[in-house]
């Protein structure tokens, strides 16, 4: 639980112990209560501190929160509401909470893939009615492709992976002549340039796989395989991927390339990749030379030769001669 939610948590602990007005509390009583929270929702037999508690207060009595609770001392040692009838929980919303509400629903209203937002849709209505939400025209848009084939395992398999159930899929790769069978342990879906990949560990050797989901031709619950996480795909796994594409077999490296004026601006604003820093400014032409700690993999090619001549790549060497070739190859292709 985050020190945010451990707030919270504290917060409506506190709330609920004011409330009751059948007892007296002192600050021991609230410091306890918290802590007892803390322990019946996280199993953390952690003694939220005084000091803590003290904190809490100050802050639910401010402004800061929206609460500005009216919390007094009365004979020196008990807390309580000087209003009976107060509790932070009948708070109304601001019009700048209804206004991030607003905000929040345009953003929930894109993900309509997903049976899960549709679950959630009387509940939006609800929320709508109850503090008077506004409807308006969607102002965010994500890029997305309707006639995208395989969608329709995307809940499918979202399920499995929240059931963390073990999965027969028969897959059709592109270079393959014929279908092919495998048992995995589905961890993580993934989108890439409006294609889904579902990321795996097949059954036996713990091999990672990812299957795109337009390539899938069936997927069905195997509860009988006994479900298993590998520990190496961790939150962590993605840092030096571009795209979806990693395995032994693809070495990682620093890769320093140079950018012409006419790219140089727009990659220096959107980098290719979360390691990228700038080493060089040629000032005199506009050009720059950039570094990248990545997998060398199919979609960190297509992304450098998505430049054109606008980009170089210097090094490491086998990156090079493989740009080489490539743009030799499409040269051919236009002679």
């Amino acid at each position: 639980m985050s020190q945010n939610k451990n707030a919270l948590l504290r917060y409506h602990t506190i709330d609920r112990c004011l409330r009751n007005t059948a007892r007296r509390w002192t600050l021991q009583d609230l410091v306890d209560a918290c802590s007892d929270a803390l322990y019946e929702y996280e199993g953390k037999d952690d003694q939220v501190s005084v000091r803590t508690v003290q904190l809490d207060l100050q802050m639910m009595r401010s402004d800061r929160l929206g609460y500005e609770a009216p919390i007094e001392v009365y004979e020196r040692k008990y807390y309580r509401y000087s209003d009976p009838d107060y509790s932070i929980s009948r708070l109304p919303l601001s019009s700048h909470d209804i206004e991030l509400l607003n905000g929040a629903i345009d953003i929930l209203r894109r993900f309509d893939e997903f049976d899960r937002y549709h679950d959630m849709a009387d509940v939006v209505s609800r929320l709508q009615d109850r503090v008077a939400l506004t409807e308006r025209r969607p102002i965010v848009d994500f890029e997305r492709n309707r006639r995208l084939k395989g969608l329709e395992w995307l809940n499918v398999i979202y399920d499995f992976i929240s059931s963390r159930t073990t999965i027969r899929v028969v897959y059709h790769s592109f270079n393959a002549r014929h279908p092919s069978e495998y048992f995995i342990f589905p961890y993580l879906l993934k989108e890439y340039r409006n294609r889904w990949f579902v990321f795996g560990s097949r059954a036996g050797d713990m091999k990672l796989f990812n299957f795109a989901l337009d390539r899938i031709l069936e997927v069905n619950p195997c509860p009988d395989i006994p479900y298993r996480d590998d520990p190496d795909f961790d939150d962590h796994f993605f840092d030096d991927v571009i795209g979806v594409t990693k395995h032994s077999r693809l070495p990682k490296a620093t890769v320093r390339f140079w950018a012409d004026s006419s790219q140089a601006s727009y990659i220096l604003t959107k980098p290719v990749h979360d390691s990228q820093r700038c080493v060089d400014r040629c000032n005199d032409d506009g050009s720059m030379t950039f570094e990248v700690d990545v997998v060398l993999n199919p979609e960190f090619y297509a992304v450098m030769m998505s430049f054109g001549g606008g980009v170089k790549v210097l090094s490491p060497k086998s990156a090079v001669t493989r740009m080489r070739d490539m743009f030799r190859k499409g040269a051919n292709i236009y002679g």
